[in-house]
């Protein structure tokens, strides 16, 4: 007697295309909340549309463009069972980037890889990109939700993205702007931002096995959420100050810390100096220090230590920038100087202790 067997299928393959249709018609409502004038037609397309004649009104519009993810942190997000707020980081990740060359941000695209498509939670990760484009200015034109049985397991996930913003030529900002005298003024972060998971998740949970639904009474809340406290978006506040002042540089602090990401917008003959005691970490720093005996130049090197962008600016543009900033709600100071470079100095360089 002749057994009958079952055809292969996409299905059996572990891949869910109704799934996928459900968790599209879940996000269409968040990505709606993004759209620009400029963006045409609507979510489902192959392509995300953005009308370039819109850069019209520039002389010579140059594109800036960025792509990035938020690394080890989605595996926080899994654990907590919170998918909202990492969409959040993936916008700051990619649109602060974009805003440092003084570009305004315009459209962003993302990318979602699951081991099972749960359409409640892909559409909770896309209405945190949504929201996160919302405060970067941005419209969300398009996007990609794969799934990878087999890969992946059924509850991980990971998110990349791409984005896209106009600067005027004559507009752009970096090194060759900055000047002897100029000031360095930091932007408070939120946290640790996106960055530094890998050491942080290796101290805090391989070394010392702590939980994250444990309180911690430094942070007022558990360490989970201190952990997913979502990345601060700066760039429509950096463009603020584009508006109302003279600005020379930007410098988004991520992967591989304050010093390291300053020097790459200081020209080679320039130094950057930041005074440690003008600002105190915020307790998260300390707690991943002093738990994993990690040295401060280490935790420098890949922490961002409580700033999440820094803003070079003449020294006259001091006071307008702080006012904007502070009008914005951004906690800023003046932390650091621009000075000629000497024989044994770098791009830049962090000195003293830190205040408290």
């Amino acid at each position: 007697m002749t057994e009958k067997t079952t055809g292969a299928s996409y299905a059996a393959a572990g891949v869910d295309i109704e799934a996928g249709d459900r968790a599209v018609e879940l996000m269409k409502e968040w990505v709606k909340k993004t759209q620009r004038p400029e963006v045409l037609g609507g979510l489902g397309g192959f392509a995300g549309l953005f009308d370039a004649s819109a850069l019209k009104r520039y002389e010579r519009p140059l594109l800036a463009s960025a792509t990035d993810g938020v690394g080890t942190k989605v595996d926080i997000a899994r654990q907590m069972g919170v998918y909202d707020t990492i969409g959040h980081d993936l916008v700051a990740m990619v649109m602060d980037d974009i805003v440092v060359c003084g570009a305004e941000p315009l459209f962003m695209t993302d990318y979602i890889c699951v081991g099972k498509v749960h359409p409640e939670r892909v559409a909770a990760i896309v209405k945190g990109i949504a929201e996160g484009c919302v405060l970067a200015g941005c419209a969300l034109v398009g996007g990609e939700t794969a799934e990878h049985p087999g890969l992946l397991g059924p509850d991980d996930f990971d998110v990349a993205g791409a984005g896209t913003g106009v600067v005027e030529y004559d507009r752009l900002l970096g090194a060759d702007r900055i000047r002897t005298g100029d000031a360095v003024i930091a932007m408070a972060s939120s946290g640790l931002h996106s960055n530094g998971y890998s050491l942080v998740r290796h101290v805090l949970f391989d070394r010392a096995g702590l939980a994250l639904d444990r309180e911690v009474a430094e942070f007022g809340r558990t360490l989970g959420e201190e952990l997913l406290e979502p990345t601060k978006i700066y760039s429509l506040d950096c463009m603020a100050l584009t508006r109302t002042t003279e600005v020379h540089a930007f410098s988004h602090i991520t992967g591989g810390g304050l010093a390291a990401n300053l020097a790459r917008v200081i020209p080679d003959h320039l130094h950057a100096t930041v005074d440690r005691t003008t600002w105190t970490p915020g307790a998260v720093f300390d707690l991943v220090g002093r738990t994993g005996r990690v040295e401060q130049l280490e935790l420098e090197k890949t922490l961002n230590m409580g700033v999440g962008m820094m803003a070079v600016v003449p020294q006259e543009s001091v006071d307008v920038a702080l006012t904007t900033l502070a009008d914005r709600g951004v906690d800023a100071w003046v932390a650091g100087e621009i000075v000629e470079r000497g024989a044994h100095t770098q791009g830049a360089a962090l000195t003293g202790s830190y205040a408290g």
